[in-house]
């Protein structure tokens, strides 16, 4: 498989403008808690694990959009829907998580970004504005024509990523103002989120043909490649379809799509629950702690 992508050339492969944009985001991101650090707060440098989630999100990033998972994700349906779990399951919390509280609010002092914030961040919002944008996304239809447009295709994913980002912000952010949700809410949550995105995947798992044009038709697939792959390059090939780059059947290979969807989305929702739990139990061993010690011993006779 490896050797047949080398036809697709380097640009197409390794995405190099995305990895220099990256590559800027990450050096911005040191100079503002290094260096540019004590123009803005009077806070310490963050401590190396939530550097660590920092780089983590962009690594993810340009594994899942610049690397040849990109590429993939265009032959094969199965490698499409591993990248939409990573890039909105996993990638939004490391991002979130990375961001020093100092940033956010200096983010908030501009209104107009904090009520945004405020209204898509509310847990009902935030919770049918993701998944309904992602279930509507996956419609044939719809998805066919975001998949054969550049402009469509950025535009759309571009706003998914966003509201990922505003379904993570309740139960992932540590600014002790925007700590909306208890720890049983965020388990209902946790939960409801699993229901609303079950029928999507439910959608793709039980097709008994494939629905998407632009993993099945021949023209239509070539012509979403031409969103990854040079339209010079495109027209010296060869190709005759997603077969040559199959294993499978296009409707395993669809089904595959949704089931690895579904675990991969069981798998993040499952550690969040765990973390949740933990979460919960150390702060009512800490409110009993307190509570013991505030409490008067009975005097001695």
């Amino acid at each position: 498989m490896i050797t047949s992508l080398q036809m697709f050339g380097f640009m197409a492969l390794w995405s190099p403008f995305f990895l220099g944009a990256l590559l800027l985001v990450a050096l911005f991101y040191l100079l503002a808690v290094g260096p540019w650090r004590e123009k803005f707060t009077t806070e310490g440098p963050p401590p190396m694990k939530q550097k660590a989630y920092f780089f983590v999100g962009l690594f993810l990033l340009y594994v899942i959009k610049g690397s040849p998972i990109d590429l993939l994700g265009h032959l094969m349906f199965s490698v499409h829907m591993t990248q939409m779990a990573i890039l909105y399951l996993i990638i939004p919390q490391c991002l979130i998580l990375g961001i020093p509280n100092w940033m956010y609010e200096k983010l908030f002092r501009i209104r107009a970004i904090k009520q945004l914030f405020s209204l898509f961040t509310k847990p009902l919002i935030s919770l049918l504005l993701f998944n309904g944008l992602f279930s509507f996304y996956h419609v044939p239809f719809i998805f066919d024509a975001i998949k054969t447009n550049m402009i469509y295709h950025a535009v759309v994913t571009t706003i998914i990523f966003i509201a990922a980002w505003f379904m993570w912000w309740p139960i992932v952010n540590k600014l002790s103002e925007w700590q909306t949700l208890s720890g049983i809410k965020k388990v209902g949550y946790i939960f409801a989120n699993g229901v609303l995105l079950t029928p999507a995947c439910t959608l793709i798992i039980f097709a008994d043909t494939p629905l998407y044009k632009t993993f099945s038709d021949p023209q239509a697939w070539l012509n979403a490649l031409q969103l990854c792959v040079p339209k010079g390059t495109l027209a010296s090939l060869h190709l005759t379809g997603p077969e040559m780059f199959l294993s499978m059947s296009l409707l395993h290979d669809q089904q595959l799509g949704g089931v690895l969807m579904k675990i991969i989305q069981e798998i993040v929702y499952g550690t969040m629950l765990f973390f949740i739990f933990i979460e919960w139990y150390q702060k009512e061993r800490e409110k009993e702690r307190l509570e013991t010690i505030a409490s008067p011993h009975p005097s001695e006779s």
